[in-house]
C-alpha cells in the first residue's frame, strides 16, 4: 500500500518534480512564545495581546489527531521511496554515500518494530545547567543523582510512565538504559502515561565516553529537552554542535531556559528574548499559535516555577503518539539533503533533438553517405547509358574500361560511362582491424600487415571506418578511413556530453561508461552497413525503367538505318549497286548517324532527375542504417541509463518530500 502511495504522489507531482528539486525549499517562519510562570512572554518580553494565556488554554503545537495521522501517512511513503532510492541506487553510488539513507531505513524498522504506545524523551544539557533537577521534578522523587561533583550523571536514568502497558522495557533495551537506572515515577500521573524520560551525561563532559553515550543516544530518542542556564544558554558548543545541526528537528525539540528564579526582575525575559534570537540565528523554527516547531519555555527546578507548564506540555507531546514518526520524518528529510548533490540535475535533463540529429549527421559522414549518394546517381546513369547510349559509344567506352582496370585505375565496376561523366570509382577496404574492434575503438590506427579483406569498387568511401588499405586501395582510401574513425568518436562523445551535461557526477559518468560501451562496437558495425550498401547497389537499380527498353530498341534501329545506308553508299561507291541511288542511301545513313548522338543526348537529360533521385533514395538507406546502429549502440544504452536517472529521481522527490 506504501508503495502505491508513493507512485500516485509521484504521479500527480510529476510536471514539478524538477522544479521542485532544483528549488531550495521555502523558508520557514521564526517567532512565537515562552510560557513563564502561566503566562504568554513576546520576543519582546511582553505578553502577546496584551492578557494572560495559560499552556492549557493556549493552542499548542501538540494534541492533534489528524496532524498525527498525516505525519504517518506521509512518512510510511517517503521511507518505501527511499528504500527503493537506494536499490536502483547501488551500481552507481558507493556504498558510503548511500550509508546514511540505509542508516535511516533501519533506524525506521527498528522502532517501528518496538512499541509506539511510548514517547522516548531525553533530558540533555551542559554541565551544572541543572538537568538532573529538572528530571527529579517531573518524576516528582529523586530519582537522577544530584551533587556539586562534576560530572554528576554518567550513565543514562530512565523514569517510565508505563499505566500498566507493555513494550518499556524494549524500547530501554534499545537505548542502552542498564536496568538498576529505570525507575517509575512517584505517581502515575495519567496525562503523562507512556512517556519514558531520560536523563542523560553532560554533552561537555571532560569524560569523553559520557559525550560519546549522549551522542549515541540522541540518535535514537523520539524528542530531546534541552536544559540551557542563564551563565552558558549561548555556549557555542551547544548551539554549534547540536543545536545548529539539528535545526531540522525543531519538532521534537524542547528548549528549556532552567534556573530563572536566579534572575532579577525583567531580566527573565531579556534573557529568553536572546535565547530566542540564537535559536533564530542557529535556523530552529518556534512553535507558534499551533505552528509546528520547537517549544521555548523557562522555569526554575529549584522552585517549581513553570514545571507545570513543561508537565502539560509533555502531556500533550505524548499523547499523540507521533513524535517517532515525526523523529524520523526530521531523519529522513535530513538523509535527503545529504543525498541532494547527487540526486538533484542542474538543469533539464535528456538529449536534444539537435544532438540526436548532429549524432546521425557525423555517423553519416563516417560511412561515407553523401558519396555513396554520388557513386549510386553515376552508376544509375551509367547502367541508363548501357540502354540508351549508340553501339559505337558503348564500345568505346567498354575499351577505356578495360584500359582503366588493366592500368588499375579503378574506373567503374563494369567500365563505361556517358562522355564526360567519368565515374570515380576509387578502392576502399572492407574489414576491420579485429583486435581494435574487440578493444577501444579508438585506441589509434591499426596496423598494417595484419589480416584484412579488401573490397575494390566505386562505393569504397562507404566502407573502411577502422580497417586497413585493400587492394587497390591506395594512400586516398587510408586518409579517408583515417579521417573516418575520430568522426565516429568525436559524434560518441558529443551525444554523451549532450545526454550528461546537468546530471549529478554518478549519473554523468554512467552515462558516459554507456556511450563508451556501445561504441566499441560501433566502427566494426559501421563497416558492415557499409559493406552490405555496397553490395546491394553494385548490381545497379534493380527495377529498371522501362524507357530504357524503348531508347535500346530505338537506338538499335537508327544503328540499322546507320549501317544500311552506309553499305548502301559503300555498294554505290564501288559500282556494286545502282550509282544513280546513293541519294536513297544517304538518308538512311544521316538518320541513323545523326539520331543515335541526338537520341543518346535527350535521354541523357531525361535520366537527370531518375538518377537524382535514386542517388538521394541510396543515400537516405545508408544514413539510416548508420543511425540505426548508433541508435541501437549508443542512443539506446544512453536513454536506458537516462530513464534510469530520471526514476531514482522522481523515487528522491517522493522520500524529500518535494
Amino acid at each position: 500500500m506504501g508503495g502505491d502511495v508513493a507512485v500516485d504522489l509521484a504521479a500527480a507531482r510529476q510536471d514539478a518534480v524538477h522544479e521542485d528539486l532544483r528549488s531550495g525549499g521555502g523558508t520557514v517562519g521564526l517567532g512565537g512564545q515562552v510560557a513563564r510562570g502561566g503566562r504568554a512572554v513576546a520576543r519582546g518580553g511582553a505578553p502577546r495581546g496584551g492578557g494572560e494565556t495559560t499552556a492549557t488554554d493556549r493552542p499548542g503545537p501538540y494534541g492533534r489527531g489528524a496532524d498525527r495521522r498525516a505525519v504517518g501517512d506521509e512518512l510510511r511513503p517517503r521511507l518505501d521511496a527511499l528504500r527503493e532510492l537506494i536499490a536502483l541506487s547501488r551500481t552507481r553510488l558507493d556504498a558510503e554515500t548511500l550509508e546514511d539513507a540505509g542508516r535511516v531505513l533501519e533506524a525506521a524498522n527498528e522502532r517501528y518494530r518496538l512499541s509506539g504506545e511510548y514517547t522516548v524523551v531525553a533530558i540533555a544539557g551542559a554541565t551544572g545547567s541543572g538537568k538532573s533537577s529538572l528530571f527529579n521534578a517531573l518524576a516528582g522523587a529523586s530519582r537522577s543523582q544530584v551533587g556539586a561533583r562534576r560530572p554528576t550523571t554518567c550513565q543514562p536514568v530512565a523514569c517510565v510512565w508505563s499505566d500498566g502497558r507493555p513494550g518499556a522495557e524494549g524500547l530501554l533495551d534499545r537505548l542502552g538504559v542498564p536496568a538498576h537506572r529505570r525507575h517509575t515515577p512517584m505517581d502515575e500521573a495519567p496525562e503523562l502515561s507512556g512517556l519514558i524520560l531520560l536523563d542523560l551525561p553532560d554533552h561537555d563532559s571532560a569524560a569523553t565516553e559520557n559525550r560519546t553515550q549522549v551522542d549515541r543516544m540522541l540518535e535514537l530518542v523520539d524528542a530531546v529537552i534541552w536544559v540551557v542556564d542563564p551563565e552558558k544558554y549561548a555556549d557555542a558548543v551547544l548551539h554549534e554542535r547540536y543545536l545548529r545541526p539539528l535545526a531540522g528537528y525543531a519538532e521534537v525539540t524542547f528548549v528549556v531556559l532552567n534556573q530563572v528564579d536566579r534572575l532579577p526582575g525583567d531580566a527573565t525575559d531579556q534573557v529568553v528574548d536572546d535565547l530566542r534570537r540564537l535559536l533564530d540565528e542557529d535556523g530552529l523554527a518556534l512553535g507558534e499559535h499551533g505552528e509546528p516547531g520547537a517549544v521555548v519555555l523557562a522555569l526554575s527546578a529549584a522552585t517549581g516555577e513553570g514545571v507545570v507548564e513543561l508537565r502539560e506540555t509533555l502531556g500533550q507531546f505524548v499523547a499523540e503518539r507521533g513524535a517517532a514518526s515525526r523523529r524520523l520524518m526530521a531523519d529522513v528529510d535530513a538523509a535527503a539533503e545529504r543525498l541532494r548533490s547527487v540526486y538533484v540535475a542542474d538543469s533539464r535533463i535528456g538529449l536534444t533533438e539537435r544532438a540526436r540529429e548532429e549524432f546521425d549527421d557525423r555517423l553519416a559522414e563516417a560511412v561515407g553517405a553523401v558519396a555513396t549518394g554520388r557513386a549510386a546517381e553515376r552508376d544509375w546513369l551509367r547502367h541508363a547509358y548501357r540502354a540508351y547510349g549508340s553501339p559505337w559509344s558503348r564500345l568505346n567506352g567498354w575499351r577505356r574500361g578495360r584500359r582503366a582496370e588493366e592500368g588499375h585505375t579503378g574506373s567503374g565496376l563494369t567500365g563505361g560511362g556517358p562522355p564526360g561523366g567519368g565515374l570515380a570509382g576509387a578502392a576502399r577496404t572492407g574489414a576491420a582491424d579485429p583486435g581494435a574492434r574487440a578493444g577501444n575503438p579508438y585506441a589509434g590506427p591499426p596496423r598494417p600487415g595484419r589480416g584484412h579483406v579488401g573490397r575494390q569498387g566505386q562505393y569504397g568511401q562507404v566502407s573502411g571506418v577502422t580497417g586497413v588499405p585493400g587492394p587497390g586501395g591506395g594512400e586516398g582510401a587510408a586518409d579517408e578511413r583515417a579521417a573516418a574513425r575520430p568522426v565516429v568518436e568525436q559524434a560518441v562523445r558529443a551525444v554523451a556530453s549532450d545526454a550528461a551535461r546537468g546530471l549529478p557526477a554518478p549519473w554523468a559518468q554512467a552515462v558516459c561508461e554507456a556511450a563508451s560501451r556501445g561504441a566499441a562496437g560501433l566502427p566494426g558495425a559501421l563497416d558492415k552497413v557499409a559493406a552490405d550498401a555496397e553490395e546491394s547497389l553494385r548490381g545497379g537499380p534493380v527495377v529498371k525503367p522501362r524507357w530504357w527498353k524503348v531508347a535500346a530498341a530505338l537506338q538499335g534501329l537508327l544503328f540499322a538505318l546507320q549501317v544500311v545506308g552506309v553499305l548502301w553508299l559503300l555498294g554505290a561507291a564501288t559500282g556494286l549497286t545502282d550509282t544513280t541511288v546513293w541519294l536513297s542511301a544517304l538518308l538512311p545513313a544521316a538518320i541513323g548517324s545523326v539520331g543515335g548522338p541526338v537520341l543518346a543526348w535527350m535521354c541523357r537529360v531525361a535520366a537527370r532527375g531518375p538518377a537524382r533521385r535514386y542517388g538521394q533514395d541510396a543515400e537516405r538507406c545508408l544514413r539510416n542504417a548508420a543511425a540505426g546502429c548508433g541508435r541501437a549502440r549508443v542512443l539506446e544504452p544512453v536513454a536506458a541509463e537516462l530513464l534510469r536517472y530520471r526514476e531514482v529521481r522522481e523515487r528522491y522527490a517522493v522520500a524529500s518530500g518535494a
